[in-house]
């Protein structure tokens, strides 16, 4: 459905921020089954990812040698549970805007919608509660301040940050129904097409292809042999046992003429196959389709 990408300083409440938007989208999707009278759970879910959940200390941002795989886990993680029925959201620090534009090409990919929340608060306030957490789960001093000055703010005007929501820490509540409405129904951005996903042939398609079209081949000249009529319609029975019906010109059909309209048509499926040029939406390639489509090709091409 969605991933919200919470963005900001260090210890500057994005956890907490987080924890309300995953409380109210739980409670407002629940209501829905609620006032619909049933007792199954809710069609969507959230899903919590961030540092603690993956078990990623404070100290992975001490060396950019730890930081960069820690970041690969909180992408896998993020790309592992998006699908048009949950929303995700990324509760770290978040602040690379290339690492925020990889999410937001992710999210392209995966069909979902983006949002991003942007928890607002002063180097000095994020010191004073880095100081006051546990020794075990505070970022080291050195850190903390190189972070804040490599912190490259998101803005509304660049489409991977965008809808963007700026939440200052002092504010009490979330704008609950503004984000409601951007993460159910606010645009789903298309894929880029490097990014689609490819329609592949099965793996016997080309064995499958080379058969039918010989079986083909085959039928139409035994046909014409044994009933020692040129042309008409034809009638073809695969293995499958699928039958097929093909039109022949009034007129005695060689081998040679066949088999070149096989390798013509072969080759080009061939190539449809092998390269992945297929077209859009499922790929067939089953016999009874390729049997109707090279049956449809003689009939167009073979002169009367």
């Amino acid at each position: 459905m969605a991933l919200v990408t919470i963005t900001g300083y260090p210890c500057s409440g994005k956890s907490r921020r987080a924890q309300q938007l995953k409380s109210y989208l739980e409670s407002r999707f629940q209501s829905h089954v609620d006032s619909a009278g049933s007792n199954s759970s809710p069609t969507f879910k959230v899903v919590l990812v961030s540092d603690d959940l993956l078990n990623l200390p404070t100290s992975v941002y001490n060396d950019s040698r730890l930081e960069k795989p820690a970041r690969s886990a909180l992408f896998t993680a993020v790309q592992r549970h998006m699908n048009p029925s949950t929303v995700v959201i990324l509760d770290s620090a978040n602040y690379i805007k290339g690492f925020r534009y990889q999410l937001y090409c992710a999210a392209k990919e995966a069909g979902v919608r983006v949002c991003t929340m942007f928890v607002v608060a002063t180097p000095e306030q994020c010191m004073k509660w880095n100081a006051e957490r546990a020794a075990d789960n505070a970022y080291a001093p050195e850190t903390l301040n190189n972070m804040i000055m490599r912190y490259e703010e998101p803005s509304s005007m660049v489409r991977w940050d965008s809808p963007l929501f700026t939440l200052p820490w002092d504010e009490e509540k979330i704008p609950e129904e503004e984000l409601y409405q951007a993460i159910t129904m606010g645009e789903v951005k298309p894929a880029n097409a490097g990014t689609r996903v490819a329609h592949r042939a099965p793996v016997d398609a080309l064995q499958t292809l080379e058969s039918t079209t010989s079986t083909i081949v085959s039928s139409i000249m035994s046909e014409q042999t044994s009933s020692g009529i040129a042309g008409g319609l034809t009638n073809i029975i695969l293995p499958s046992a699928t039958q097929l019906h093909v039109q022949l010109p009034d007129r005695s059909i060689t081998l040679s003429e066949l088999q070149r309209f096989k390798r013509s048509f072969v080759g080009t499926h061939k190539r449809a196959i092998t390269q992945g040029v297929t077209e859009k939406g499922s790929v067939d390639f089953t016999e009874q389709s390729i049997g109707s489509k090279f049956v449809e090709y003689l009939e167009q091409n073979l002169r009367p």
